[in-house]
């Protein structure tokens, strides 16, 4: 499975889920598409491994 993502120069490109963190975690992503749409940094909060907000809810993805 892959994500497509926008990054913060505009490039559009499609990453596994262990590179679009390693993206987040360096600060390259503008954007990236969930099934509900696009999720935007600093707008819309996210979760991922290396969060520096961290998340407190329910692990609701698969496993892969």
């Amino acid at each position: 499975m892959t994500i497509q993502v926008e990054l913060v120069d505009r490039t559009l490109c499609r990453v596994v889920p262990k590179g679009l963190d390693l993206l987040l975690d360096r600060e390259l992503v503008k954007r990236f598409r969930r099934s509900s749409g696009w999720a935007v940094i600093g707008k819309y909060l996210i979760r991922y491994q290396n969060s520096k907000l961290g998340y407190n809810g329910t692990e609701r993805r698969v496993a892969a």
